[in-house]
């Protein structure tokens, strides 16, 4: 069934449409704003993998050159893998959609997002963000909330609901938002040194927008939607359930109450799981990914309760505690500036460098004017900074999205290029991890820039915030672990300067 339904959004038509092209996915949405146009598709497996113990969800984000009447650049002369800027975006939908799908969804999906046609003003990748939720919430795969993604900026004083680039590039703050009608589900951006009250009443503004966006797609599914599929949570059967608790419920309780190094936590949590698999093994053949997901499910319950209760997390700290912190400047006498950055068991080794006009960075998009960068912040996660053995490749998407939050926490901050005309690139190395590596980034960022002789504005400095909410009970963590971060509902990344 064909349909199209318009909304205005901050003084501009926006529409959906379904119906009429890429028909034969589970859902495909086109969204427009301006000239600006936008199609998202989603297909999802009807079958889970067997003993597959996550949800494989896969979100790209691809613009085509066509869009702005342009040829690609190289020998090919075709579009090829995605850029950062298309990596990051893909982020940006993936963080919103991802935490929607009911807990325990084990089959297969994969989100495309295509830009077919660009006008230069209005920015694409929000417009696939709430294309991508509509797509999904008009299928029948299970994703039962409407979600919807926008921009937000202030310029002189007042908010914009997805700004134009020229509006972006007079803005003291601009932020991209996720949600549902009811609530954020992510929000990442950058500003000149605005106050906490200033970003929120951003958030605020912007969740407005939000609330509109996903009424129009309620209204969508009403008229066109098809039928959900039938989904339950797995639920374990009582024999196998009893069988690991007897084993090891009261196992993890003691080593969660237990303060201990990272390592020394794995290697216990390791020796009750290899205790559980030897001895219910011949009673289960076949089950170890449930007799694991069901160990998980006891260590999930058993940190959230100690913290809920006693105000006592993993490592021993209270909820507002940071982890001892120690840093250094100088270590590398050949580069322009060095600092390594340790807050707990986490640390970054990052260097500055300082280069001539000409070392700036070209971007290639799709806008027709030639971008050039001044300033990069690139980061460097190697598989030794968890005790890991891994495969060192080409960049990852997980390190091309930290080093953007790095870079974006310490962009303003960077003085004018003509008070100051060098190229500057950062870089950090993780060399050890156990949460918040890309807010130790910010810090040695920081450091390392200050070693470099960088006349910086003022210092800046990251950390990571965690929450666990169980009803009415709820803790705000300061300085959140890597368990955190993992059994927690929300990592949330904050930097700026002491202002």
């Amino acid at each position: 069934m064909y349909l199209k339904k318009e909304i205005e959004i901050g003084g501009k038509n926006f529409s959906l449409e379904t119906g009429k092209f890429a028909k034969q996915a589970n859902g495909a949405v086109v969204a427009r704003c301006g000239d600006t146009i936008v199609l998202a598709t989603v297909c999802a497996t009807t079958e889970p993998k067997e003993g597959q113990d996550f949800f494989p969800l896969q979100v790209e984000y691809r613009e085509k050159t066509s869009a702005a009447g342009k040829i690609p650049g190289g020998f090919f002369r075709r579009e090829g893998k995605p850029s950062e800027g298309e990596i990051l975006s893909a982020r940006l939908i993936d963080r919103t959609i991802r935490p929607m799908f009911p807990e325990g969804y084990r089959c297969e999906v994969q989100v495309i997002v295509t830009v077919f046609s660009f006008d230069q003003e209005n920015n694409p990748d929000v417009l696939g963000g709430v294309a991508a939720g509509a797509a999904i919430y008009l299928s029948d795969v299970p994703f039962n909330t409407p979600i919807a993604e926008v921009n937000v900026a202030r310029v002189n004083g007042e908010f914009i609901v997805n700004p134009t680039f020229t509006q972006v590039d007079q803005s003291d703050l601009y932020i991209t938002i996720g949600g549902t009608a009811d609530s954020v589900l992510m929000v990442e951006g950058e500003a000149k040194e605005v106050s906490e009250e200033v970003t929120l009443a951003a958030i605020k503004f912007g969740h407005d927008a939000i609330r509109k966006l996903c009424l129009l797609q309620e209204e969508m599914r009403k008229e066109c939607g098809v039928p959900k599929r039938a989904f339950e949570p797995p639920k374990f059967a009582d024999d196998i359930l009893s069988g690991v608790k007897a084993i090891a419920e009261k196992k993890i309780y003691d080593v969660t109450k237990t303060v201990l190094a990272k390592d020394e936590r794995n290697s216990a949590m390791g020796k009750i799981e290899e205790e559980v698999m030897t001895s219910l093994a011949e009673k289960f053949p076949e089950q170890e990914s449930k007799l694991k997901e069901i160990l998980g499910n006891i260590e999930y319950d058993a940190m959230r309760q100690m913290i809920l209760k006693d105000g006592k997390r993993l490592d021993g700290r209270g909820v507002k505690d940071i982890r001892p912190i120690s840093s250094e400047v100088g270590l590398l006498p050949r580069t322009h500036g060095s600092a390594l950055f340790q807050r707990g068991e986490t640390q970054s080794l990052t260097t500055a460098t300082l280069g001539t006009k000409l070392d700036e960075q070209m971007i290639d998009g799709l806008l027709h004017e030639e971008i050039t960068k001044r300033f990069m912040l690139h980061y460097n996660f190697p598989p030794f900074s968890v005790g890991e053995v891994g495969r060192l490749g080409s960049t990852g998407r997980r390190e091309i999205g930290h080093g953007n939050l790095a870079e974006r926490a310490l962009k303003n901050i960077i003085p004018e290029e003509k008070d100051f005309p060098y190229t500057i690139r950062v870089v950090s190395d993780i060399l050890e991890s156990n949460g918040s590596s890309s807010m130790a980034t910010v810090c040695a960022g920081s450091l390392a820039l200050f070693d470099a002789g960088v006349p910086m504005k003022k210092p800046v400095a990251g950390i990571a915030m965690g929450l666990i909410k169980e009803k009415e009970s709820v803790a705000i963590l300061s300085d959140i672990l890597g368990n955190e971060d993992h059994l927690g509902d929300m990592d949330f990344k904050v930097a700026g300067t002491k202002d």
